[in-house]
């Protein structure tokens, strides 16, 4: 696949997928400049290889122009040649992807396999890839956007140095696991329901057998596809330890750039800071808890939390639904981009928004083309959770609309997986927010103003809430990866209690976990969302203070200023993947990316 990007809410990772046009076994890679970390930093990052690597038995000699100048011709005739092969595979490919997700028919998911496979092996060719090595090995080239793409196309074909039967049968396992997720409906009671059923049960009733029930139906599709995850899992090991790494999850963390080590020492970092904070939180909801449903607090369950992961926080002390009851959703994301200066008409009369039988029940953004035909899918119903999923998918359609056409294909990209979610992010957080609430939703300025502490405790809450979720995908998917014979069903209920501080069901031994359908769709992506909160963070502690000047009615200007569009689009957006993601965040913001605005963000939401 081109470029697929998992997509969570903000501020509830996880529950949607972001553009199913990226493969699994290898995105298009980031690069990021070397840099120290610490526990207030980020993890330290790989220089880009732009070098040669040892060759392959077999391989073809790498050979380049001997001078500068027919280094830089000869690039950018390879560039030329590449993108007339690819950039009309990958529009006809994003088509059926689009056609697949939107009907779940099987035509479309053949034609997307067929056409995957096809991407795939085209950057499986030596032949090319040792003629990027060559110019590079000589010294690559002193233009910089086309040195920028040398960087990337190098880490794209380098993934993809495997044989044609080996990328064959990894499609084949995707496309059938992506399929069963699209189309699988929970039975419960008797019938077939959607995951917004499930949702419905576990957001809104009081009963503990019905509530137990939708949460094991939810759990369903776990049992469907573990046996063939597994499968992939091993096959995506098995590729990546032919091109040298020890495992997948090693593999793709490096070619995002990301260093193992020092992203999960900051985990354990991100672990003790937020500890005591969910800790004290997590009494107190379980408290409430235990008195909602008459049991003792020792006996809370999965199923008494209000969705099927413990990954968004339970509604307290403001009901926040009512005010979306009679809304059209698409009306008050178009009013709200269009007032901070991003008209979304257009975008909104491609997408497809609501519940129809095949239909993907998940959300995503996709770019068809990297050229301003840009899709949402949602299945939205009148709810602040389905008001978040639009405020954040089009948080990621305006920066694909926003970015320069007249940049290179290959560069026509946001900058990093973690800079679109840091959009999607700053915007999906307004749902909440009362200033965005008064402006759009209609709420009463006087209402929205007494409920805004609470408003405040509800953000916090979720940020802990989903950090500590965030904790445990990270820690699962890397012992996944590492051992996939290992008892996995165990390891995941070990890791839900030591993060999340949730008991397991009594005798249960089932894949829970397969039933995630990120391990899937979207592997090695769940620290990008992590990383993406931060940068939210610090972009809105940007726009708050720096460019609006702060002052009593700063969140009035924040959500209703052309100003906010305007820096977004001007310093963040418009320079694509021109620049690697920290330079284009010093761009933005001046700083290098900080935990330090997260953590106030944490602190300060009531």
């Amino acid at each position: 696949m081109a470029r697929r990007r998992a997509r969570a809410s903000q501020p509830r990772p996880g529950r949607r997928r972001r553009c199913p046009g990226r493969a699994p076994w290898a995105r298009l890679p980031q690069v990021a400049s070397p840099a120290s970390s610490r526990a207030r930093g980020l993890p330290r990052v790989a220089p880009p290889r732009a070098g040669p690597s040892p060759a392959k038995k077999g391989a073809p000699l790498e050979t380049a122009p001997r001078g500068a100048t027919d280094r830089q011709a000869a690039l950018a005739d390879f560039i030329a040649r590449l993108v007339a092969e690819l950039e009309p595979l990958q529009r006809t490919y994003n088509e059926a992807i689009w056609l697949a997700n939107l009907t779940g028919e099987a035509r479309y998911e053949q034609e997307s396999a067929r056409l995957d496979a096809r991407i795939r092996t085209m950057f499986a060719r030596p032949e090319p890839y040792a003629e990027l090595r060559g110019i590079a090995g000589a010294g690559g080239v002193s233009d910089p956007l086309l040195q920028r793409q040398l960087t990337l196309l190098l880490n794209d074909y380098r993934a993809h140095q495997i044989t044609p039967e080996m990328i064959q049968r990894m499609v084949t396992i995707e496309k059938a696991l992506e399929s069963k997720f699209n189309n699988f409906r929970a039975a419960l009671d008797g019938e077939r329901v959607t995951d917004n059923r499930i949702r419905q049960v576990l957001r809104d009733s009081d009963r503990t057998p019905e509530r137990r029930a939708a949460w094991e139906a939810s759990k369903q599709v776990g049992a469907e596809v573990a046996h063939d995850l597994l499968a992939l899992v091993r096959l995506r090991n098995q590729a990546a330890a032919s091109l040298g790494f020890a495992n997948y999850y090693s593999m793709m963390l490096e070619l995002d750039e990301l260093d193992e080590r020092e992203l999960f020492a900051l985990l354990d970092d991100l672990d003790a800071g937020t500890r005591p904070r969910f800790d004290g939180y997590k009494r107190a909801l379980d408290g409430r808890l235990a008195a909602r449903f008459g049991v003792a607090v020792a006996d809370l369950r999965p199923w008494h939390y209000s969705d099927p992961f413990f990954q968004e926080a339970p509604a307290a002390e403001v009901e926040v639904d009512p005010w979306f009851r009679s809304q059209s959703l698409e009306a008050l994301t178009e009013r709200f981009y269009r007032a901070i200066g991003f008209d979304i008409r257009d975008l909104l009369a491609r997408a497809d928004l609501y519940e129809k039988p095949g239909k993907s029940q998940h959300a995503f953004c996709m770019s068809m083309d990297r050229a301003g035909d840009i899709r949402v899918l949602c299945n939205l119903q009148p709810s602040e959770y389905w008001m978040a999923t639009m405020l954040h998918e089009y948080g990621h359609a305006v920066y694909d609309q926003q970015i320069d056409r007249a940049l290179p294909y290959v560069l026509r990209l946001p900058a990093h997986i973690l800079t679109t979610e840091a959009s999607a992010m700053l915007f999906g957080r307004l749902s909440k927010n009362a200033a965005w609430l008064t402006a759009y939703a209609g709420v009463p300025e006087h209402e929205a103003q007494a409920a805004s502490a609470a408003l405040g405790r509800a953000g916090r809450a979720q940020l802990l809430v989903q950090t500590r979720w965030e904790l445990v995908m990270c820690h699962m998917e890397r012992e996944l990866y590492r051992d996939p014979d290992q008892d996995l069903d165990t390891l995941w209920w070990d890791l839900v209690e030591r993060f999340q501080g949730v008991r397991r069901p009594e005798g249960r031994h089932a894949p829970d976990w397969a039933s995630k359908i990120h391990f899937t769709v979207a592997p090695v992506y769940y620290q990008n969302y992590l990383l993406g909160e931060m940068m939210a963070s610090q972009l809105q502690h940007h726009l708050l203070t720096e460019v609006l000047g702060d002052g009593p009615q700063v969140w009035s200007r924040y959500v209703a200023s052309p100003e906010v569009g305007a820096f977004l689009a001007q310093r963040l957006y418009r320079t694509g993947k021109t620049l690697d993601w920290r330079q284009t965040l010093r761009q933005a913001t001046g700083r290098s990316l900080e935990v330090s605005a997260f953590v106030e963000d944490l602190a300060r939401r009531d």
